[in-house]
């Protein structure tokens, strides 16, 4: 009995084994590719939008040739390679690795610029739902972490080339924060909790003064004060906010009621 099996073993041994000789072998193409080859071919597929196989070209590149004039380029061109594919997280990983390994490189101005493009990027994504979530299950990071990435190459690199499109995007940014609490405030306001709208609009109030939803953010404090019973600081409140915008359509309409979605059929 023991025999056989010892037999039979051995036969599928020897047919795994011819198995194995029938399968071509893998082979890869880009063995004894030049840095220069490397770097042309890679270029080519980011240009044709084939985003992977052109981070396997840069990642070849900077592993064949890490002492090569174009390893560092190659690491560069990984991160944006990365944030064209929208892969948040690899783009972010590849930023902060070129920054870490190369803080005086005359381009790292560039990866600065990046790191804010793709969180604002993200940032984006989050603000297109902005009325159509309950703003209890988002979360304002991404857009906190890309005005901290232009704000850090503004603060870094005054002069750098991307630093008027930083700047640009940080006042974008700024609003965007600003509308978020204010969103939130509103929120909370409906649903009659507030003092949680106070809060949420004082805030606003105090963190975006230049913004302009800073005018609807100062009636709701007035508002929510008033529903506390707390006329000292509704009267305040209104105060400055008669002084600011004593043409306020507020004023009138009251603070606007966002527009009923088919869905909020319960509210």
């Amino acid at each position: 009995m023991q025999k056989k099996i010892k037999v039979v073993a051995a036969s599928v041994l020897l047919l795994s084994l011819s198995a194995c000789g029938l399968l071509p072998e893998q082979t890869d193409e880009t063995k004894g590719w030049s840095a220069t080859k490397l770097y042309s071919e890679a270029k080519e597929e980011m240009a044709g939008q084939h985003y992977e196989r052109a981070i396997q070209l840069y990642e070849k590149l900077e592993a064949s040739y890490p002492f090569g004039v174009y390893a560092q380029q190659a690491q560069m061109e990984v991160a944006y390679a990365y944030y064209k594919a929208q892969d948040q997280a690899q783009a972010l990983a590849a930023v902060e690795r070129f920054i870490k390994l190369h803080p005086n490189h005359p381009n790292v101005d560039y990866m600065y610029y990046l790191r804010g493009l793709v969180n604002f990027n993200d940032q984006l994504s989050l603000l297109n739902f902005v009325y159509e979530q309950d703003p209890a299950e988002r979360d304002p990071k991404a857009t906190r972490e890309a005005f901290a990435a232009f704000k850090a190459l503004v603060d870094k690199f005054p002069n750098s080339k991307y630093a008027p499109d930083s700047v640009e995007r940080m006042k974008y940014l700024i609003n965007a924060m600003a509308k978020y609490e204010v969103y939130v405030a509103r929120y909370y306001y409906r649903r009659g909790a507030y003092l949680a709208a106070a809060n949420r609009a004082q805030d606003a109030v105090r963190d975006y003064r230049d913004s302009p939803s800073i005018e609807e953010a100062l009636w709701i404090m007035a508002r929510s004060y008033d529903k506390l019973g707390n006329t000292a600081l509704r009267d305040d409140a209104m105060r400055v906010f008669k002084q600011n915008f004593p043409n306020s359509k507020f004023i009138e309409e009251g603070a606007p009621k966002p527009e009923r979605k088919w869905w909020k059929f319960w509210g």
